[in-house]
């Protein structure tokens, strides 16, 4: 299961509304959780402006702990990263995004954790759309 922004940031601060649903399944899900570094540094970003070190080494802890595994983005990503953000400018496409987008595609795995609803109208390669939850 890939997991976007913004369940990482609310998995690790409880002042977030979907906190605990994010962290339920998480919890509840027996395949590997995966991001993207795109992903993990926005959350990093986002954490730092809301809860400072404290909050990001937390999330560390997640990733320390193996509970998260960071899926590759390379070189030869970048023109369908640029693609896709062209694609869906009108949503609009972050790299976070994009990069999840193609760590799908390369870890054949279509089912994704997120609070962004427009992961249901991003067409995957090869067709077919993300499975969303919560």
């Amino acid at each position: 299961m890939l997991v976007d922004t913004g369940p990482l940031v609310a998995i690790v601060d409880d002042r977030e509304p979907d906190h605990e649903a994010c962290r339920a399944v998480l919890a509840a899900t027996t395949e590997s959780a995966v991001t993207t570094l795109a992903a993990l540094t926005e959350a990093m970003h986002l954490l730092g402006s809301r809860g400072g070190w404290a909050a990001q080494d937390a999330l560390w802890g997640v990733v320390e702990a193996g509970a998260l595994e960071i899926a590759p983005t390379a070189a030869e990503d970048l023109p369908d990263l640029a693609r896709l953000m062209r694609t869906y400018r009108d949503h609009p496409m972050d790299l976070a995004d994009a990069t999840l987008v193609v760590a799908s595609a390369h870890l054949d795995d279509r089912t994704i954790l997120t609070l962004d609803g427009h992961f249901r109208s991003y067409r995957l390669p090869g067709g077919g759309h993300f499975t969303v939850v919560p």
